[in-house]
């Protein structure tokens, strides 16, 4: 399948010229927008309160990453580095919002299998595939998946339990090439509990929330614009990301989060944009 241009590709190719002419003018500047913050792992603490969570569930550690982008710059050592950050937050579950892979899904297929099953979430880790994924081979990356020991959601749910108690994690897969079967989700998950939707392209929250099915949808996709012009906000974002680019938000009756990820897209600089691994500690209703 051949890959649709994004037109953030071109703006950060100017933001980088952009920055470096100006606000990051000079050897320093390019340094910092290309090898500093790009490394810089922000690990970002929520607590939120889910309306359905049962009681036992209250303090569950939900932890996010998304948009490794495995290629040149995401190395198996960079990968590495992520995963063993990931470990030290002592997570209850994991969840991996899409986009493994930038290109050559075939390569990273060792590198990543190797790295991923080092994942020590209490219970499980759960994934949905991205944009990227199905531009790639989507059959490598489920394949992926599959060797990492982690259960791949894409239109389909899995549930935690906790004795009679439930705590449902589902999946779209892909919005943009139109893999996403959110009726399969309804149609298979229990209609009581808390549920919590993965869904890789943030703005699905606005078909998604008026089901009233979902407390919380976590999604990733914008890498939150990568550049971010203080007080105006990032200035180009792909499709799918332009209501809800980066942070939490409110749609309807459900939260959304959207993740910054943690990998790039070329050209792999990032300025006020660092990337994140998100820990949700989830609350039951007082």
């Amino acid at each position: 399948m051949k890959k649709p241009k994004l037109s953030r590709r071109e703006f950060l190719k100017l933001g980088a010229a952009t920055l470096l002419g100006g606000a990051a003018a000079g050897a320093g500047g390019y340094t910092y927008i290309t090898r500093l913050e790009p490394g810089w792992l922000e690990i970002t603490h929520l607590e939120l309160t889910l309306p359905r969570l049962p009681p036992i569930f209250d303090g569950y550690r939900l932890l996010q990453i998304s948009d490794i982008h495995m290629d040149p710059w995401m190395t198996q050592s960079r990968l590495a580095n992520i995963v063993n950050t990931v470990n030290d937050q002592n997570p209850d579950a994991i969840a991996i919002t899409g986009d493994f892979v930038s290109d050559e899904a075939e390569t990273k297929f060792d590198p990543m299998v190797s790295e991923l099953n080092r994942l020590q979430p209490h219970d499980v880790t759960t994934a949905v595939l991205g944009n990227h994924d199905h531009w790639t081979n989507p059959a490598v990356v489920r394949e992926i998946i599959d060797h990492s020991g982690i259960i791949n959601v894409s239109n389909t749910f899995h549930t935690l339990n906790r004795g009679a108690a439930e705590l449902h994690l589902a999946g779209v897969d892909d919005i943009w090439e139109k893999q996403d079967r959110l009726d399969l989700v309804l149609q298979s998950i229990p209609k009581t509990g808390c549920a919590i939707l993965l869904a890789h392209e943030p703005d699905f929250a606005d078909i998604s929330s008026p089901t009233g099915r979902f407390d919380l949808q976590i999604s990733g996709h914008s890498h939150g614009g990568q550049v971010i012009v203080p007080f105006v906000g990032p200035i180009v974002v792909p499709n799918y990301a332009h209501k809800y680019p980066l942070g939490l938000y409110q749609v309807g009756d459900m939260l959304q989060y959207t993740n910054r990820g943690v990998g790039m897209i070329r050209p792999r600089i990032r300025f006020n944009c660092r990337p994140e691994i998100t820990v949700f500690t989830l609350r039951t209703p007082a």
